[in-house]
């Protein structure tokens, strides 16, 4: 039953996938029936790349198993005379996992040399697209990487960017730009547009950096490990972690030049980080100061998605823009303690651990925060509860694959990411009154026959000034487990615009509760609204 709904992960082969369609010279082949070339679809729609993914399907189909004959053999040989890719890599699809084939075997009957194949035979049902990933890249770091000597120069690799990652080329090119200004070299990107020949010289590097929990960590400790290589793990997600992430790098550069007897490096003045080199790196400081970004400091906000985001918009949005957190939540139960870890003393109580989106949705229609941070299902889920969100981490839609620079890391990325957070909470509540209310504001007559005008406040709160009321005898519950509401309370209620009803209803019964009422009445209503314009 969980097929029929979506998953915040894909399958181990769409992992995989992200890893193969990255790099140069690589193909890849599923043993699977036909049809789970969807991948290639994918690709095509999100990818913002002039290339097809290098996939092909060797089919199995039920006559075939009967006959005791696998196309597998005659797949790779094809593979190989018409794409003569340096490496193809071989996996089987869930269906064809059941199957318990022997894949090594019968590749090697290909005629397909053996140092051009790698059988990636996990577990597809246990394993998904992070993990699958993930693992599958630091098999081929252990597959290609040599000891040699290091490049005279200081030079980093930057290991985890990978096809279809969030953001993607503008990250990478926001940390280019930083580690350019520091005088540090790229010695390798991988596994985004590098090659078997790329992976070799991994080892070369003074340092790695590996910015996501999720992919290229594990490969990080396996070259930590067997080449002694230090590594930067930590995101540079907001102006302080940016800055910390700098002298992070900085000093670990310097201690390998220390041994080297050469001299190391200096921290720039942080105007060369920025766009024009003579600003500040980042608007970011100046601008939570403003008045209009003050008023967030009393706003709601609840953050959800992979490891490596949740951590860092968590700690943006209360370090650097002073905002409420009232929750946070990872679909990683892998790196679920990871980040308890880092977001303790960020949270009012535990973190929640899902990949049901269900139970996220009904979280936010239960708080009702001021923002969403989370993935594409929270859009959606947020979208018919009309509570702002924006798209922080996968999985994500085709407005999250841009053409232009729009990166999340680094100082440009925390300008990027305030100003997310501003529009979504602030012209997004604008566009609303705009459209419901024209210039003026919403005016009605009340049942009393006095004029009455509801408004919405900056902060989200709703305030008014009402006429007397007669209490009808009739009342009823407005569902089974609200309180009970008065026929002429209920309809001052749909006075409200449709956008906020749902949350003045509940701060109203907060508030009827508060005071000892068990019926929301018309004076009720009343006072409630006086109450919460403050």
């Amino acid at each position: 039953m969980r097929l029929a709904f979506w998953l915040y992960e894909g399958t181990a082969l769409h992992g995989i996938s992200r890893v193969t369609n990255s790099m140069k010279g690589v193909h890849t082949v599923y043993h699977a029936p036909q049809g789970d070339d969807y991948i290639t679809a994918t690709y095509t729609m999100l990818e913002r790349t002039p290339e097809f993914p290098g996939l092909s399907i060797s089919v199995v189909r039920g006559r075939d198993l009967a006959q005791g004959v696998s196309r597998l053999p005659a797949t790779l040989q094809q593979v190989d005379r018409h794409y003569s890719p340096e490496l193809t890599v071989i996996a089987p699809s869930c269906s064809t996992a059941l199957l318990q084939e022997d894949l090594r075997q019968l590749a090697m009957h290909s005629g397909v040399p053996e140092e051009k194949l790698l059988v990636y035979a996990l577990n597809p049902f246990r394993v998904t697209e992070n993990e699958a990933a993930d693992g599958l890249f630091t098999e081929l770091v252990k597959r290609y990487a040599k000891e040699q000597e290091k490049t005279t120069a200081p030079s980093v690799n930057i290991l985890g960017f990978t096809s279809l990652g969030f953001h993607l080329r503008a990250n990478l090119t926001s940390l280019r730009r930083m580690l350019q200004v520091l005088g540090v070299n790229v010695n390798v990107v991988a596994p985004w547009g590098a090659g078997p020949a790329d992976l070799e010289k991994l080892p070369a590097a003074w340092l790695n950096i590996a910015p996501y929990r999720e992919i290229g960590a594990t490969a990080a400790g396996y070259l930590g490990e067997r080449f002694g290589m230090p590594a930067v793990t930590t995101a540079p997600l907001g102006v302080e972690p940016t800055r910390r992430w700098l002298e992070e790098i900085i000093e670990k550069i310097n201690a390998i030049a220390a041994r080297k007897g050469l001299s190391g490096i200096a921290m720039p003045p942080m105007r060369a980080f920025s766009l024009d080199g003579i600003s500040a790196p980042s608007g970011v400081p100046w601008f939570a100061r403003t008045a209009d970004m003050e008023s967030f400091s009393g706003k709601k906000a609840f953050v959800f998605g992979d490891a490596t985001h949740t951590v860092g918009v968590v700690r943006f949005l209360r370090d650097e823009l002073g905002m409420q957190i009232i929750g946070a939540g990872t679909y990683l139960h892998r790196h679920a303690d990871w980040v308890r870890s880092q977001l303790e003393g960020y949270l009012p109580g535990e973190l929640v651990v899902t990949d049901r989106f269900q139970e996220i949705s009904s979280i936010i229609e239960n708080e009702l925060p001021d923002l969403v941070c989370g993935t594409q299902m929270e859009r959606h889920s947020c979208r018919k509860l009309d509570v702002p969100c924006m798209v922080i981490s996968p999985p994500t839609h085709i407005e999250n694959h841009l053409l232009g620079y729009y990166p999340f890391f680094g100082f440009d990325g925390a300008d990027i990411m305030a100003d997310r957070v501003y529009l979504s909470c602030k012209l997004g509540l604008e566009k609303h009154l705009i459209d419901f209310f024209g210039d003026a504001g919403l005016e009605y007559e009340d049942e009393a026959g006095e004029h009455t005008v509801m408004a919405v406040s900056v902060n989200g709160e709703e305030n008014g000034e009402g006429g007397g009321n007669n209490v009808p005898a009739n009342a009823a519950p407005a569902d089974a487990d609200g309180m009970a509401w008065t026929d002429e309370a209920e309809n001052m209620l749909k006075k409200v615009p449709f956008f906020v009803r749902k949350k003045v209803r509940k701060n109203t019964e907060n508030f009827a509760l508060g005071q000892g009422e068990s019926c929301i009445t018309a004076e009720v209503f009343r006072r409630a609204k006086e109450h919460l314009g403050g």
